[in-house]
């Protein structure tokens, strides 16, 4: 196995983990200062979120240069000694990298709407009118035509994202060997690896018709999301520089298929290391729409993992498990119990995740169970995707205070107020004024959580050493038991003789379930194991790890 697959990959959101110059930004420095508290919870890749020129749009995902570090996070200098600082650690760096779209303040942008002559002009998806309207009626993922006009030009160019995002024209060989060229300069100075934002829409149908909105979710995705030639760039990517530079890469691949997830994931391809897939954390969107106040049944979650859990394993493939990330809400605050049963309910997600098959990822915060920022005021969000959101809603009809109380629960803002380091004034993230701010008081940060015996962040630390030794959880099958079963989530690991089950209890009620004969608790949320031969009692939120 490779040694990526027995580590542990703990997200970075550098603008909210630490500021070292008290601007109210986090940097690059203040990641340096945080490198010993990484190196102690037992990380060995960082995946660090864009740092590169940005105006900040969609904060660092509209890259203006690929070639430089942002100087709202520090230098070149800082970023170097930051790779320096990590290598001595034996702790490996994985960079944000966006390929699907630009900045418009990208200058091949800017070089592509001075005329249609201009070499630049297809580096990007420029379209005429059609019937003096957009050439198609594709939905931007956040909200209105994914098509903007350039009157200069009489043409519309597209932008799956925000309309400051033009999407890049990957059938240009020209495009593609200018990036081949910037991620050999990342290469060269010393990175491990890549994560690629949306990769798996680099590709789209060459003559980009109408979505027929037969479904809740068609938005035109279907004509661009894993698209004709998307295999075939990633590859060629692969063979010029992932291979080369042996990088670990996990592909952030949104609305795939396990059947497309394999292809990527498979090592005969020569494509990526791994996956990232959303279908999970779609579970609670009402009839596919994710702006609403959903419900999760554990059924319809435990059927999810399950399926890319034994699909992906049988063919080869490779899981990036994950509960949050800067784009999801805390998965404590969504799907278990962030108040009573705070510390229960975060180590009961750490088990579960940790017990499945493939690479654990860690979002900042989440080892001292970090919850929901819970803003109560539109004038609170910063992101444009949660505004524009709820500025739809209220067109709509629906109230201000649903409006909220949807963001509340669905908005990624939630992840990104900053890391609470202690219970100072900004929890010890900054001196100055944040960047955003948590405007709700809770007693709970990496020194007062580590503070407490049996806390989160050392059963984190217990669940990484763990999983660095165990075969069974590495390489292990996988068998979900009672799929029925609304309350309790168990599954079995298998690797020759020995097996591992894992059994949580999402409920607050106090649960009687069959476990395996002559077992042993490897580790529990409650730290002790209540049973009656093979009959467990399972307390509110208790999980259990026991092996036979």
């Amino acid at each position: 196995m490779q040694q990526w697959q027995k580590s542990t990959v703990y997200q970075i959101y550098p603008r909210s983990f630490q500021d070292s110059n008290d601007d109210g930004i986090g940097d690059i420095k203040g990641i340096i200062s945080r490198l010993d508290y990484l190196h102690d919870l037992g990380i060995e890749l960082i995946w660090i979120t864009p740092m590169y020129v940005s105006p900040g749009n969609d904060n660092g995902y509209d890259i203006a240069d690929y070639y430089q570090i942002d100087p709202i996070f520090g230098t070149m200098d800082n970023f170097e000694k930051l790779l320096k600082e990590a290598h001595k650690r034996d702790i490996k760096i994985i960079m944000d990298m966006v390929l699907n779209h630009t900045s418009n303040e990208h200058s091949w942008f800017k070089e592509a709407i001075k005329s249609k002559d201009n070499p630049y002009h297809d580096y990007y998806l420029f379209k005429d009118p059609v019937d003096g309207h957009e050439p198609n009626n594709w939905v931007s993922k956040f909200s209105g035509s994914a098509w903007e006009y350039v009157p200069s030009l009489n043409q519309y160019y597209l932008h799956l994202y925000d309309v400051t995002m033009p999407d890049l024209n990957w059938r240009n060989p020209e495009l593609r060997q200018k990036i081949f060229e910037m991620l050999t300069f990342w290469a060269n100075k010393g990175i491990d690896g890549f994560r690629l934002d949306v990769i798996n829409n680099i590709s789209k149908t060459k003559n980009m018709p109408d979505d027929t909105f037969e479904t809740p979710t068609d938005d035109g995705r279907n004509f661009y999301t894993n698209g004709p030639h998307v295999h075939e760039y990633i590859h060629e990517m692969y063979r010029k520089v992932f291979g080369p530079n042996n990088f670990v890469t996990v592909g952030e691949l949104s609305s795939t298929p396990i059947s497309e997830a394999v292809k990527y994931t498979d090592p005969k391809r020569e494509e990526l290391s791994m996956a990232f897939t959303f279908h999970h954390v779609k579970v609670d969107y009402t009839n596919g729409k994710k702006w609403t106040l959903g419900h999760y049944k554990l059924t319809d979650l435990k059927s999810i993992i399950s399926d890319w859990q034994i699909k992906m394993h049988k063919n080869n493939g490779w899981n990036a498990l994950f509960w949050n990330n800067h784009d999801q809400p805390r998965a404590i605050s969504r799907f278990l119990d962030d108040n009573k049963y705070r510390d229960e309910s975060a180590k009961l997600l750490a088990l579960v995740e940790f017990g499945l098959q493939g690479t654990p990822y860690i979002y900042q915060g989440e080892e001292i169970a970090m919850k929901n920022s819970y803003f109560t005021d539109i004038k609170q969000y910063k992101d444009h995707e949660s505004i524009n959101a709820y500025n739809d809603l209220l067109k709509k009809g629906t109230d201000k205070k649903t409006a909220i109380k949807i963001l509340q629960q669905k908005s990624r803002e939630n992840s990104r107020i900053p890391m609470q380091w202690d219970l100072s004034e900004n929890y010890g993230f900054t001196k100055g004024m944040p960047w955003i701010k948590s405007f709700q008081k809770d007693n709970y940060s990496v020194k007062s959580v580590r503070s407490h015996s049996n806390n989160i962040f050392s059963f984190y630390q217990n669940l990484i050493k763990l999983r660095k030794t165990n075969k069974t959880l590495m390489e292990g099958s996988y068998k979900l038991l009672d799929p029925e079963d609304n309350s309790v989530y168990s599954y079995i690991r298998q690797k020759d003789d020995k097996r591992i089950m894992v059994i949580a209890n999402f409920t607050e009620k106090e649960q009687k379930r069959t476990i395996l004969n002559d077992c042993k608790l490897i580790l529990g949320n409650y730290g002790n194991i209540r049973k009656t031969s093979n009959i467990v009692k399972l307390r509110p939120y208790e999980a259990l790890m026991l092996e036979q």
